[in-house]
């Protein structure tokens, strides 16, 4: 007996999709208390490396979020998504403000939110397509019910592109400032924030006069966002 193709395509379609949606949600229980080894990202830059004759270059090291200065979270807060301790992974006032810009023809950014990076960092590709945005709304929606925001910053603070190789808080306190990730100081963080846009182009560890006076305006909107837990929680010690 032999199986109508029409029906075999669509009953492999149906136990792919429920495939997919299964491994999706196991995957993100998992990284909800385990660490993230790598990223799609880091894996398509060692091969960018190896199909140019270079070394490989992969720095990075998993660090708990209380082992990274508090002042991050707020610089990247402050240049990324000053509304992510409100929003519910997407901020509609920057979605809309991004489509006005590209509507009237500005270069501007995109509007994604830190919970939306996180999405694209750990579980897809670089390349911007509708199919992709799609793919990053779904993990979006995702770790925002399944994870909390700190754990959702602890992920992005250790799995976001921050130089050439350099992978995380820790890699690139390491590499580019010589000192633990709980060694940074505002004024390192907000320079750290300020390369995030385009870490390939901006060098921490270099800044140009641009990055400079990003770093200024970052560590002014700084002043403006709610402390950090650990922060928070050092000021009252101290009161």
């Amino acid at each position: 007996m032999t199986l109508n193709p029409v029906k075999m395509f669509w009953r492999i379609l149906r136990w792919t999709v429920i495939l997919f949606f299964a491994s999706s949600v196991v995957m993100t229980i998992v990284y909800r208390w385990m660490p993230v080894p790598f990223t799609p990202l880091m894996v398509i830059r060692c091969l960018q490396h190896i199909g140019s004759g270079e070394a490989p270059r992969l720095k990075h090291k998993w660090v708990p979020l209380s082992e990274i200065s508090p002042s991050l979270p707020r610089a990247v807060m402050s240049s990324e998504d000053q509304r992510f301790l409100n929003h519910n992974g997407f901020d509609t006032k920057a979605i809309g403000y991004a489509l006005r810009q590209r509507l009237n023809g500005e270069q501007g950014g995109g509007g994604s939110t830190i919970s939306q990076q996180t999405a694209k960092n750990v579980f897809l590709w670089p390349t911007s397509s509708w199919v992709r945005k799609g793919f990053e709304v779904y993990f979006t929606v995702l770790i925002e019910l399944l994870w909390s925001k700190e754990r959702i910053m602890e992920v992005y603070l250790n799995s976001i592109e921050m130089g050439d190789g350099i992978y995380g808080a820790e890699a690139v306190a390491q590499e580019n400032f010589h000192c633990s990730a709980s060694e940074l100081t505002r004024k390192n963080c907000a320079m750290i924030a300020a390369s995030l846009p385009a870490p390939l182009r901006f060098n921490s560890a270099k800044p140009t006069s641009y990055m400079r006076g990003r770093q200024r305006w970052i560590l002014h909107q700084m002043k403006h966002i709610k402390p950090w837990k650990k922060e928070e929680s050092k000021t009252q010690r101290i009161k």
